[in-house]
């Protein structure tokens, strides 16, 4: 079960890999959109970290059985340790791509001058530009607020089952230390964090899909 970026969609290069390498080794494979993410219905402004999580766990109890292994990309990666978190007993084992937990108050706020502070906490939203998409798109206070009651860096994180970090050493949007954290917080003794000496935020680049083929082929 695949989870997608903040602003990604279900049809990325990642996604579709995998998609490719389950459908040649007769695994089944499940991706979907987030709510106000790719085809899913919705405002993107509407979404917070707790709907998302509640798309990812709705999806697994409704469309899955038995234990799962999910692949969580970047913000994905939050939303499947949230999902883990809540359902234990249907998670195998966890693989989290550029992991950015926490990324909204510990990266994307950080990131606003001190003009766009003011003007979100005085309209309660703003407009920032990507440098994957185009035009500039909308964040709202709301977003930051409750994120914080899902935020996990710096607290025991129960999860027991496997778990594998990914992440590019030439990652500038989500430092690679945050995988570090991540895993020093999880009380999963069975954990390994693997660096891509040139794999970037995307981690799309041949090398980085074949890293990433081969650690779900070892969890299979």
């Amino acid at each position: 079960m695949f989870l997608g970026g903040f602003m990604s969609d279900m049809f990325g290069t990642k996604a579709t890999e995998i998609y490719k390498f389950c459908k040649k080794t007769k695994k089944s494979f499940l991706r979907f959109d987030y709510l106000g993410h790719g085809q899913s219905s919705g405002s993107f402004q509407d979404g917070t970290i707790g709907k998302w999580r509640n798309n990812a766990i709705s999806i697994l109890d409704h469309l899955t059985t038995g234990p799962q292994i999910l692949i969580g990309s970047s913000m994905g990666a939050w939303i499947m340790m949230l999902t883990a978190i809540a359902k234990p007993k249907r998670i195998r084992a966890l693989v989290g791509l550029a992991s950015a937990p926490d990324f909204t108050t510990q990266l994307l706020l950080k990131t606003l001058s001190k003009v766009q502070l003011a003007k979100l906490k005085r309209e309660g939203q703003i407009k920032i530009a990507s440098e994957y998409i185009d035009e500039p798109y909308l964040i709202t206070r709301n977003l930051f607020d409750e994120s914080k009651r899902h935020c996990i860096l710096g607290k025991k994180v129960k999860i027991h089952c496997p778990i594998r970090l990914l992440h590019g050493l030439k990652d500038k949007d989500v430092p690679p230390l945050f995988s570090l954290r991540l895993a020093n917080n999880i009380v999963s003794k069975d954990i390994t964090v693997t660096f891509i000496k040139n794999g970037d935020h995307r981690l799309s680049d041949k090398n980085s899909l074949k890293q990433i083929l081969n650690t779900l082929r070892d969890l299979f």
